[in-house]
Order: C-alpha cells, then sequence, then structure tokens
C-alpha cells in the first residue's frame, strides 16, 4: 500500500544511507545532521542537542492553540560485524543496523515530509503542536536516549499530550501489525552475584571456604523464583548469561561469580524477584560459610500502553493495514524498549509492524533471522506500510481533540 503524499523512493534512499554509515549510541551525528536538515527544508522549527544527537522537528497545525502530540524514532546501531553482503551493507567495520532503527528513522522522516506538505495545504484537522522526536542510543541499556532526553527537559521543552513510537518484528508478516493495552514489554534489569570465599590447594577442600558452592546452588535455585514464587499468571524471567570461577583445575578459587538478566511485565513481580534473587543468594552464601555482594543494575522499565489512546491506535492500524492484519490483543513481549520512560511521563502507545521473514536475497538466500543478528536487514516494504500509519494517527488524533474535550478515542 502506499499513501499519495509518501516520498517512498527517498525514504528507501535515507534508508540504504544510514545503513551504510551506522553510528552508536550517543554517536548518531550524521544521522542527527541528515534528520535536522531534512526536517528545516520540510518548515519544522527543529532544536537539537538533547542527548547529545537528538533532534525534535516542531510542527504548527492550524493556531497552534489545541492538543500535542508526540512521535518518537530511534537513530541507533549496534556493535555488530554486518554479513549481509547486501550492496548497501555498512561501510563501518563492527557496526551495524541490526534493529531496523534505519528503517524507523526513514518511515519518521518520510512521514514528517507528507505531514508538513498536508499541513501547507491545510489538510490536517483542528489546530494543534506536532513534536517528531529523533531519538538517540536506546540500544544503550539503562540510562539510555530516552531518560536523558526526559531529563534534559524534552517534555519541558515539548510538552505532549500523547506519544506513540513503533518497531519492526521479523516473523510477522509485512502489512501486519499488533499491539495490546496496558503492559506490553518487559522491563530488563541486570544482576551480579559475588560470592567470596577462601581459596586453596585443591587437595585439601578443609582449609578452604570453597565459592563455587554457593554459586551452583543460587544458579540451580533460580528458577525456583519463577516456578514457586510468581502466579501462574504472572510473568517473569531469570536468565544466568554468565558463570565465572577460577583461573587453574587444582585451585579453589576465593571468588566465583553470576550475571543474570531479569525481566518482568509488572512492576510488582520485578521488586519481588529482586527481593527473592538478593534473599536466595544470601542464604545459599551463609550455607557454604561465604559472604555474598549482590550489585543490582536496574533497566528500562515495563512498557505500559495506555488503555484509551490504545483505542487510537486500533482506529489508525486498521485503518492502514485492514481490519484482518491488526492484533489487539497480542501476546506480551520479554524484550524491553526505552519508550517505556517517555511512556512513563506521557500517556501513549507503542505498535509492533511485521518484517516478514527476514530473508533476502544477495548471491544466495540467506534466510530468516531475528534483529540483533549479523544477516538481518529491515524490509523496505514495511516503509509505505509504517508512514501511512503515521499519518492516520496523527489525522485521527487531530480530528477527535479538536472535535470534543474527550480523552477516549
Amino acid at each position: 500500500m502506499a499513501h499519495p503524499e509518501l516520498d517512498l523512493q527517498s525514504m528507501k534512499e535515507w534508508r540504504h544511507a544510514m545503513h551504510q554509515f551506522p553510528e552508536l549510541g550517543f554517536e548518531e551525528e550524521r544521522t542527527s545532521a541528515l534528520v535536522s536538515r531534512s526536517l528545516t527544508e520540510w518548515g519544522y522549527d527543529v532544536h537539537t542537542g538533547l542527548a547529545g544527537t537528538g533532534v525534535v522537528g516542531k510542527l504548527v497545525i492550524g493556531t497552534g492553540k489545541g492538543p500535542k502530540l508526540g512521535l518518537r524514532a530511534e537513530m541507533d546501531a549496534l556493535p555488530i560485524q554486518e554479513a549481509t553482503g547486501l550492496p548497501w551493507q555498512s561501510r563501518v567495520s563492527g557496526k551495524m543496523h541490526a534493529c531496523g532503527h534505519d528503517g524507523h528513522t526513514a518511515i519518521m522522516m518520510g512521514a514528517a515530509k507528507a505531514l508538513a506538505k498536508m499541513n501547507a495545504a491545510g489538510q490536517l484537522p483542528g489546530n494543534g503542536i506536532l513534536h517528531i522526536i529523533f531519538q538517540p542510543a536506546e540500544e544503550i541499556g539503562g540510562g539510555g536516549g530516552a531518560q536523558r532526553m526526559i531529563e534534559e527537559g524534552l517534555f519541558d521543552h515539548f510538552p505532549c499530550d500523547a506519544i506513540f513510537a513503533l518497531h519492526n518484528f521479523p516473523g510477522t508478516p509485512v502489512g501486519h501489525c499488533f499491539f495490546r493495552p496496558g503492559p506490553f514489554m518487559c522491563s530488563s534489569d541486570k544482576v551480579r552475584v559475588r560470592f567470596q570465599g577462601k581459596g586453596g590447594h585443591g587437595a585439601m577442600p578443609e582449609l578452604s571456604q570453597d565459592p563455587t558452592l554457593p554459586m551452583a546452588a543460587t544458579l540451580m535455585g533460580l528458577q525456583t523464583i519463577i516456578s514457586r514464587n510468581l502466579s501462574p499468571f504472572e510473568s517473569g524471567v531469570i536468565s544466568v548469561g554468565r558463570v565465572a570461577a577460577g583461573a587453574s583445575y587444582n585451585i579453589i578459587p576465593d571468588q566465583a561469580e553470576l550475571e543474570l538478566s531479569v525481566r518482568a511485565l509488572q512492576p510488582d513481580v520485578r521488586e519481588k524477584l529482586r527481593e527473592r534473587i538478593e534473599g536466595m543468594a544470601l542464604h545459599q552464601a551463609k550455607a557454604y560459610n561465604c559472604t555474598v555482594s549482590t550489585t543490582y543494575e536496574l533497566g528500562y522499565p515495563v512498557l505500559v500502553n495506555d488503555p484509551k489512546l490504545s483505542q487510537l491506535m486500533e482506529r489508525a492500524a486498521k485503518q492502514t493495514f485492514g481490519n484482518e492484519r491488526v492484533e489487539t490483543q497480542a501476546s506480551p513481549l520479554a524484550a524491553s524498549e526505552d519508550f517505556a520512560y517517555m511512556l512513563q511521563k506521557v500517556p501513549g502507545g507503542y505498535l509492533i509492524i511485521g518484517n516478514g521473514d527476514n530473508g533476502h536475497e544477495h548471491g544466495k538466500r540467506l534466510g530468516p533471522c531475528s534483529v540483533h543478528n549479523p544477516h538481518y536487514d529491515f524490509n523496505d516494504d514495511c516503509l509505505p506500510y509504517g508512514a501511512a500509519y503515521w499519518l492516520n494517527l496523527v489525522q485521527l488524533f487531530f480530528q477527535q481533540r479538536n472535535n470534543d474535550n474527550e480523552t477516549t478515542f
């Protein structure tokens, strides 16, 4: 599908240009310059510098005295060596757009250009302000670009009554989308558990305090936190990503460590998991005559779609994708997103659009793969769907908010 106001060729060219020169979080100088230069050309009031490389374009609709809407796209790449072999493959060693942020930015740029044109022609309904937000450093983890933009005054300088974002998803067909009201994506925390014992000779364990024993007992017990402390209707994930102890087979080490990825779909479950992990590690350490220190690094919070604004998302999605291609009660995702910080400050929603099987031809078929994979590539067929969704959402938002004082859709 294609909206008549969309410049599809330019969207593809922007996407390929960004893909060839990927930039990591807070380093998006080239991408930021392209975005700010384009927005200025199209008539936006452009602000740069939030979170270093962030860009915000302001578009006044009618008198400007009305509701304020925010749309957000992320710009950063990942530290991965690309292996697609495509003509627009990354030219920067060790960096690639392996999550589709090049596509998300191109979608938003295409929508921004079309909206400016429609606004100049008087085709956008009512009065208000549109803020288009290009965010750096979504992939950074805790303390990423969204949080930093907020801390530096994003919503003070550019207040929003509602804010929205989207992401692509390999494995879902192009032209389809899904989301759900309420909690939609998990929080994500990093935990380091360090057991301190007393090292010694492997032949004389009675003279040591072996820290690998409480480490092993904790590792085996962690999954009982999920199975025996959470209701079957609550969601949580504890994954052990790193286990480290010792340097030689005949030496009992004095330290042993676990590093965990912990995810939850409800804030209270997040706290419960923290309490039980710390408690289990402490008591296992005592049981084996060791000590323990636990470092808990809180990452992104739970991403929660506003129930009322989810009705607006549904209307815009069905108008864009067709009724049969929109799933409005999708299963939650265990992945996390720093857009959750923005949704803690402003009500809004997050939509997932299909990226197909993600396979592509270039000499040979590389086949389907997920994001964060060296063979991944954003599907250009998604561009018109994503941009058309933004156009429909913007028009529905201002039409509804200018017609009455209700906040329901």
